[in-house]
């Protein structure tokens, strides 16, 4: 009988090992850091040139998590802030709260999903300056969120002077957000952009005056916002709206509507109803 119970106890303990096993072999799949990896490995056989700058910033790290970390600190490191230091705050940021990693996950799936220059994983991470700032931003805002707002300030400064883009570390950015051709974005203090949302170079979303609360935009999930669009003051812009390029928004929009002109007007419905993913920007004739 003794001998039937420990059998039956041993065997517990082996299926909860299994079970255990199992569950750590399930958290450590990450189909985009396996991607990354894999084209890297293509990229160096292709062309052994690059392959220092590839392994240095993909293929040396152990995770998704380390690499963005390194990447981030070698575009921001300067003189007056090392990249060790740098990294060790990515690090901190990243390990303290997985969103910000989970959300840069979002953010390579929707640069490769949206951009048709872009096919492969890798491409974003390496080269593309606009999701290197979001990245860069997400890190500032963990560093705001938790009372380090010098070091937020600095952060936002380095994203400026390297990458031409200004998101200051108090807005409020989902996941998913692709910015095409990155180049003179602003993203004022009290912003709030939602998931999935898309915008081209020369993008505002400023305020109107000098008022100490709530002064920005909130940006809808799914909205598309053209090249050179200002959205200015504390107005909605409900989901998966288009806002055409150069126009210049001053009152709130409905969801699903497309807006064009300065100032811009409601011109018609949005067209479908992932315009942020479809990335249609021709307006209707009708």
């Amino acid at each position: 009988m003794r001998i039937q119970q420990f059998r039956l106890y041993t065997t517990d303990i082996q299926r909860g090992l299994l079970m255990e096993n199992l569950k750590n072999r399930y958290v450590q799949i990450d189909p985009v850091w396996d991607r990354l990896r894999s084209e890297a490995t293509e990229a160096i056989i292709a062309d052994p040139a690059i392959g220092g700058f590839i392994h240095t910033s993909i293929l040396q790290h152990s995770s998704f998590e380390r690499a963005l970390a390194h990447r981030i600190a070698s575009k921001l490191a300067s003189d007056e802030i090392s990249q060790q230091t740098l990294r060790d705050i990515c690090n901190e940021a990243i390990s303290d709260d997985p969103e910000v990693a989970n959300a840069a996950r979002a953010d390579v799936m929707a640069v490769v999903d949206r951009d048709p220059a872009c096919n492969r994983y890798m491409h974003p991470l390496l080269y593309f300056k606009g999701f290197l700032a979001v990245q860069s931003y997400r890190v500032s805002n963990w560093l705001w969120v938790n009372g380090k707002k010098d070091m937020a300030y600095f952060f936002q400064m380095r994203t400026s002077e390297v990458f031409g883009i200004d998101i200051h570390p108090a807005a409020k950015i989902g996941k998913g957000l692709m910015i095409d051709h990155a180049h003179s974005i602003v993203i004022g203090e009290t912003s709030v952009v939602g998931d999935n949302v898309s915008m081209l170079h020369s993008v505002t979303l400023g305020g109107t005056g000098k008022e100490d609360e709530n002064r920005h935009p909130n940006i809808g999930d799914g909205v598309l916002i053209g090249a050179g669009a200002k959205v200015l003051g504390n107005i909605k812009i409900g989901s998966c709206c288009r806002i055409a390029a150069g126009s210049v928004v001053l009152q709130e929009i409905p969801p699903k509507k497309t807006v064009a002109g300065v100032p811009a007007r409601i011109v018609g419905e949005a067209g479908c109803s992932t315009p942020s993913i479809k990335m249609d920007q021709i307006l209707s004739s009708d």
